[in-house]
């Protein structure tokens, strides 16, 4: 029992991972303003690209500090920034409104 819900699970996240590749293109178009603004935030700072792809309500700011090395002041600088324009969610744990693709940060640079 416990291997065919595995095995549903796994089939489950692959179909929403391959739905997810699909909606890209609409989803990339109705965030767009939020995307430009997170592009803006973040800058050209890898620690700061990498903590917010890590920013998915599931660590609080402490473990996204300690998987990113950034500065502790930054990342609160960071998060501050990303609550004022709206693109964190409410809750403890930052986590960001919009989807983003995994190559969301490589795929604006080449587009530049």
């Amino acid at each position: 029992m416990v291997d065919s819900s595995e095995s549903l699970l796994a089939v489950a996240k692959e179909i929403r991972e391959l739905l997810q590749l699909i909606a890209e293109p609409a989803i990339a178009q109705r965030d767009e303003k939020l995307r430009v603004s997170l592009l803006q935030i973040a800058g050209r700072s890898q620690s700061k690209r990498k903590s917010v792809m890590l920013m998915d309500g599931s660590r609080n700011q402490l473990e996204i500090r300690q998987a990113t090395s950034i500065d502790q002041g930054d990342l609160s600088k960071l998060v501050k920034a990303l609550r004022t324009g709206g693109l964190l969610a409410s809750n403890d744990k930052p986590e960001l409104r919009i989807p983003l693709p995994t190559n969301f940060f490589e795929s604006a640079e080449s587009k530049q």
